[in-house]
């Protein structure tokens, strides 16, 4: 490893000790960074880095000769870095100076460790799906970063009423949700908004993309698992004249009866996995798993 991208977000600049904890093995070990243009500006203020340091503004100015990109912060962090990487097959390691930390896996005690197990070559690659969308009339607002890791979710606007989402997949009618919305994720965003409308859980490596109805008026409308080279087309009729569309973080208003498109993207995501972690880990570790609460003090 010789070069390295470093993303953070605004809350992470309190994350001083990992900040130079981060800066101290990259310099150590001689490894060329460059951090993000706002995060640099921001960590210079608080006067967190007193030294200049090489920065980056967009996607344009990364490229293949960058070996990783560190993330500081929680999940959504890690789902912002994506739009810098894009298909530059720049693998991602999260730092988790947020709460969560299914994507940011690396603990603020554990730094080091990590990043020196990835020097010697002691971790493996996941690779991440992504879901791409296209609109007809086009969004103008999706027309660059029109691709998600997490989920594509479209949902009511402004009302309390349902909204319809006509679905086909692979040009066949499958069915009309009548729901608050319907959430399309991969299995990367399997443990966040889907899981907390009853999606099941999906194994990163697994080929799969997972339907998900938001508050169904049917009661036998439940998420459904299917290909990931499925096409998918979804058409909402809603008594309001627009509803939302979401790609992770990034969220637009489109009329109704706007036609949307979503397939698999034809790039992936690397994240880093130290041989120190694995994702069963963190799942029994974020969501309990075998914890018997009876037996814990000041509940």
């Amino acid at each position: 490893m010789k070069k390295a991208a470093i993303y953070g977000q605004p809350y992470a600049i309190s994350s001083e000790k990992e900040i130079e904890t981060l800066l101290k093995v990259l310099e150590k070990n001689n490894i060329e960074y460059y951090i993000e243009y706002k995060f640099y500006n921001l960590l210079k203020k608080r006067k967190t880095i007193k030294k200049s340091c090489k920065t980056y503004t967009s996607f344009t100015d990364l490229d293949s000769s960058f070996d990783i990109m560190f993330t500081l912060g929680g999940d959504g962090t890690f789902l912002r870095s994506v739009t810098y990487i894009r298909d530059l097959n720049i693998p991602i390691l999260g730092i988790n100076t947020g709460r969560l930390g299914f994507l940011a896996i690396v603990k603020k005690e554990h730094i080091e460790e990590s990043i020196e197990l990835v020097l010697k070559g002691n971790y493996t690659l996941q690779e991440r799906t992504l879901l791409t969308v296209e609109t007809t009339p086009e969004t103008s607002d999706f027309k660059e970063l029109n691709f998600a890791l997490n989920e594509v979710t479209v949902a009511k606007k402004n009302t309390t009423s349902m909204i319809g989402v006509q679905t086909s997949l692979n040009n066949e009618y499958l069915t009309n949700y009548w729901a608050d919305g319907l959430i399309i994720s991969t299995p990367t965003g399997s443990t966040g908004y889907s899981l907390s409308c009853n999606g099941p859980v999906i194994l990163p490596n697994s080929k799969n993309i997972v339907i998900t109805p938001i508050a169904p008026h049917n009661l036998n409308a439940r998420p459904m698992v299917i290909s990931d080279e499925t096409n998918i087309e979804l058409t909402v009729d809603s008594r309001e004249k627009s509803y939302l569309i979401s790609l992770d973080s990034r969220v637009t208003s489109v009329p109704k009866h706007t036609k949307i498109k979503i397939k698999k993207t034809d790039f992936t995501i690397k994240s880093i996995l130290p041989k120190n972690h694995s994702f069963l880990k963190t799942l029994r570790s974020k969501l309990l798993w075998g914890e018997d609460i009876r037996n814990k003090e000041n509940i």
